[in-house]
Order: structure tokens, then sequence, then C-alpha cells
């Protein structure tokens, strides 16, 4: 029986992991402490799941008594992406198994932290890269391992968040860097660390432009340069058009997502709003960003993502000395209001025709890819599964290296080089 002791009460941790374990995984997991800043979200959290109410709880000072009396093995972080690091350190300090949400940290000065301690641990850490799991990213690693690509020469990967999950990010504090990393951190490790687990190669370069050009009070759909609005209180409500378009005449959000479960004007947390408008002044972090990586093995990845589309998904092709492939996601369909098609993988070989594959899903969040990292997590590791999946330190690790160079990059002007970023690590080549 692995017991757990979750840090960061967040939608997320209620959502995903705690109801996972409570539901699917109570025979080999138990939950045994709850810690996070806000007594709030730990007593919402027990009013919702009320096999709970009687579990310690603590916020985050409290941590080494609670590692001490309750012997977990397990640390579950899954609160603001700032708070990771301690949380990840304390852990591996006390020898136990961290999972952490992605970004592992937000920023490289962290990532030393964690690697230092986790080579003087017995411990370990988990890093929760959900976005590997999906089936038809699942399909392209194992075509990539069946050399049906040959050698990986260059990846082009568009990602397109729209208005409404775009949006939602600047409403937030991930719109601050020193909470997020920055998107090109919060978001972006996502899909670097999907490259880099397809080519299995290491980032070595990167060049980088990025740009606010959507949010903050320079946004050219600001109604006005008032400061420190609400959408809950604001009454410019009518004349901007991100609310106007995801709301009903009640003003009410008529569409939901993992990301604002609730309605936003709302919010039972203390101190915490979900609802901030996404013009404020001190929104500091860039909306749209493309970047060249440049990897150890030859690879060269072209890179963009957009914070405020009309659509949301993304397009992918891989290019190889044996042949090329394509994909193009649309996500969210109750929020495209066009026809589109369904996702496949189309092959091309070098020399030959082109095929269609077709891809068997999976229910869950992140296209599928939700239940089954869970699995893994808490019923160990698929033995049947021909390949590693699982993301530790070196994975976080390289795809917030190149998250921060992205914005670094963007800032300086210049190219990155990653093993500057990550010198005096095992990961640095020299």
């Amino acid at each position: 029986m692995n017991k757990v002791i979750v840090c960061g009460i967040s939608n997320r941790a209620m959502k995903m992991y705690i109801e996972a374990i409570l539901t699917y995984f109570k025979q080999n997991n138990r939950i045994v402490g709850l810690i996070d800043p806000d007594p709030r979200r730990v007593e919402l959290c027990k009013e919702k799941y009320p096999e709970l109410r009687n579990l310690p709880s603590g916020q985050p000072e409290a941590i080494d008594q609670m590692i001490n009396e309750l012997k977990p093995d397990i640390l579950l972080v899954a609160g603001r992406d700032d708070t990771h690091v301690n949380y990840i350190l304390k852990g591996l300090q006390h020898h136990l198994t961290v999972i952490t949400e992605k970004p592992m940290v937000t920023n490289v000065k962290d990532v030393k932290k964690v690697i230092d301690a986790e080579a003087k641990s017995n411990g370990k850490v988990i890093v929760a890269f959900n976005y590997r799991y999906n089936p038809f990213h699942r399909k392209i690693k194992e075509m990539i391992l069946e050399d049906k690509l040959g050698g990986i020469t260059s990846i082009d990967l568009n990602w397109y968040i729209d208005t409404y999950h775009g949006a939602s990010y600047f409403k937030r504090w991930n719109r601050r860097r020193d909470f997020s990393g920055g998107l090109s951190i919060h978001k972006s490790t996502h899909h670097f660390d999907l490259v880099n687990w397809w080519i299995n190669q290491n980032p070595v370069e990167v060049f980088a432009f990025g740009a606010l050009n959507y949010y903050g009070k320079d946004g050219e759909l600001n109604p006005s340069q008032a400061n420190h609005r609400y959408c809950g209180t604001c009454d410019e409500k009518s004349a901007c058009q991100y609310y106007r378009r995801w709301t009903n005449r009640r003003n009410s959000f008529s569409v939901k997502d993992d990301h604002l479960s609730s309605n936003i004007e709302e919010s039972a947390y203390t101190n915490y709003r979900p609802d901030a408008c996404i013009f404020d002044h001190e929104i500091d972090i860039e909306d749209t960003y493309t970047a060249t990586v440049k990897y150890d093995k030859g690879a060269l990845l072209s890179y963009s993502v957009n914070f405020s589309t009309p659509y949301e998904g993304y397009r992918l092709a891989i290019n190889g000395t044996k042949g090329r492939l394509e994909t193009t996601e649309y996500h969210e369909p109750n929020r495209i209001a066009f026809p589109f098609p369904e996702q496949t993988i189309d092959y091309f070989p070098l020399f030959g025709s082109k095929e269609i594959i077709h891809v068997v899903q999976n229910e869950g969040g992140h296209g599928g890819g939700d239940p089954l990292l869970l699995e893994d997590l808490f019923l160990g590791v698929d033995p049947n599964r021909p390949y590693d999946i699982l993301a530790g330190t070196h994975a976080g690790a390289y795809s917030i290296a190149v998250g921060e160079g992205v914005w670094r990059s963007v800032k300086e002007n210049q190219p990155i080089r990653i093993h500057e970023l990550l010198m005096n690590t095992s990961l640095a080549p020299y």
C-alpha cells in the first residue's frame, strides 16, 4: 500500500489525482495527508471527498513534520507551478517518490536544485507528461521506433490555443512569469517534451521570437486602459469581445473545460479570483512564439504557438531519411464553428505511396492520455509496453531548458545554448 501526501490542492489535484486514487487505485494507494497554503482549499477538498474528512492537513511549513509522522511513500505535487520546487526538494530529502505535475519547476535555476537533490537521494522524481500517453502520440513514437522514418532530420510543430483556453491563462496566475515561468514553460514544456521523446535526441540550441500581441494593456481589443478589472464586477464586459464570445446573455460562461471548470466569476478560495482581466497591466509574459531548436543528433525543430486563435489544435510533420508523417488535430469540437476532418496520421515513405493510419482511441482527458498515465503512476508501469514513456527528472529538465531558452532568446535577441543553461549538472555535455 502506497501512502500519498497531496501537496497543492488545485482543481487538477482533485479531479485528476485524488478522485482517481479514491475510485480506481484505492487497493494499492491511500491518501494520508493534504498540504496547501490556503486552508479553505483543504476544507473544500474534504467537503467534496468525505472519505478524506479526518485526514491530517497543513500548510507548506508543516511538510517535514507531516512526512515524519505520516511516513508517506509518495508526494504528489499539483499546486501552482512555482511551489513545485520546494515540495520536490523536501520529498527527495526524505528519499520519497515525488510525482509532480508539469512543468517540473519554472526555471533552470530550480532544475539544477532538483537534479542535485535527486543525485543525493534514494528517492526519485516522476513528471506527469500526460501528452505522451495520447494514442496518436504513442503511435508516432512507435512508428519512429519501427524505423518508418529513418533518421529524423526535421520537425514542424504548430500549436494553436483558442480564444477561450488561451484567454484563461491570462485571467489567472499563469500570466506572471515568477509564478509560471511564462507560457513557453507552463504550456510549451508539453510540446518540447513530446518532440524530445519522439526523436530521442537532446536539444542543444534554441533561437526564438515572441511577443505579447493579444493580451495585456496594449491588446488591440482592450476596451480601455483601466487596470485591476475582474470579469465578475467589470462594467465594460459588453465591450470585451473575449467575454462576449464565450458567455450567454445571463453573463454565465457557457463553455467549460478542465482549465476553467466552473463559472469564472465565482471562486470559493481565499484571495484567489480566476477572472482577472486579460488586459491587466501586470501581465509580463508572451502570448505568441516562433522558435527553432537544434538537436544533438542533427534534427531541427521549427515550432510555433499562438494563444489566441479561432480554433484549437496542432499541425505536425516529422521528416526523416526514409519518409515523412503528418497529422492535424482539431481540439475541443464544441468550440469549433466549422466542419473539420477526423484526425489520422498520414505516412509518406520516401519512395512509395501515401498510407493513412487510423488510430484506436480511448476515453479520458488530454486525448485519452490521462487514464493511461494514472495507471502507470498508481499501478506500476505497464510491463507489456516495449518502450519507456514515464518521464523523469532529465525529461522535465530538458523541456524546461528549451522553454527558458525560448523566452530568454526573445528577450536577449540571440541564440541560447542549452548546455550553458544546464551548466554544472549531469545534463551538460562538458
